[in-house]
């Protein structure tokens, strides 16, 4: 069947959402793309930027302005539940979405936590990263708990810090091989995960102009730089590519030069 007249994978019990006062432009994009694979029970861009000119599927919630990337973590942690009411939610950021629908597996929703493995940790406690990430309402509940340590990373928080005691309420963490079947970044494959995160899989993604458009409207660009190399890397093979890494380079040392902290 034609993609354009495939039918969108069907998730009630699933709410989409993002959390930003950043890149709003590049997070509404994650958002559409995932929407246009997946029909969610409700889909939500939480965000103190403009709220005006969003598709009408989308609900627009106006939170206070997160000034630095700790602040995301402690909203993510403590106040993200209050607009979650299905029994999930998949959590997105600018920089990863849904790839290919089909690849859903209905054992995700059997799992409290699911995002893709951490490559550098052996300890079993390795699910995993939060940027695209699938939550029940559970988890989110057990993170307010006075018990719950917070932390940033929330994921780190969420993942390693307090894994054992979430486990010890009976919240149940994907192992590795699902999920990295549910999500690519450091230590999995983009044509066999269901979706993604990671700025440096975007050229391969969205194809090198649509990665450069959205890059150059980013106002956080921190991850960009942290992986410039790998970006680069497929930059480098596009028509423009010398061109536009050689902006990379030079963006990149502006930025480190100024000492910018962007925030998340």
């Amino acid at each position: 069947m034609d993609d354009a007249f495939r039918p969108r994978l069907v998730l009630p019990q699933v709410t989409l959402v993002a959390v930003t006062s950043v890149n709003l432009s590049a997070s509404l994009a994650a958002l559409q793309a995932t929407m246009s694979e997946v029909e969610f029970g409700a889909a939500k861009l939480l965000t103190d930027g403009d709220l005006s000119r969003l598709p009408k599927e989308l609900e627009a919630v106006a939170i206070p302005r997160m000034k630095t990337a700790e602040a995301y973590s402690q909203f993510v942690l403590r106040n993200l539940v209050e607009h979650v009411s299905t029994s999930h939610a998949l959590l997105v950021q600018w920089d990863g979405h849904v790839i290919n629908a089909r690849r859903w597996r209905s054992e995700f929703l059997e799992y409290d936590y699911i995002g893709a493995s951490w490559p550098q940790f052996s300890d079993g406690h390795d699910v995993g990263n939060g940027g695209f990430s699938l939550r029940s309402r559970r988890l989110l509940e057990a993170c307010r708990s006075p018990a719950f340590t917070s932390s940033h990373p929330e994921d780190v928080a969420i993942g390693r810090l307090n894994r054992a005691w979430l486990e010890a309420q009976g919240l149940r963490f994907a192992p590795r091989d699902l999920a990295d079947a549910f999500s690519a970044e450091r230590a999995s494959s983009l044509d066999k995960a269901f979706g993604f995160h990671g700025a440096w899989h975007m050229p391969q993604v969205l194809g090198a102009d649509r990665f450069w458009t959205m890059y150059q409207e980013l106002e956080n660009r921190t991850s960009v730089y942290h992986d410039a190399r790998l970006i680069m890397s497929h930059l480098i093979k596009d028509r423009y590519g010398l061109s536009r890494c050689m902006k990379l380079v030079w963006d990149k040392l502006q930025h480190t030069l100024s000492g910018s902290r962007n925030i998340p």
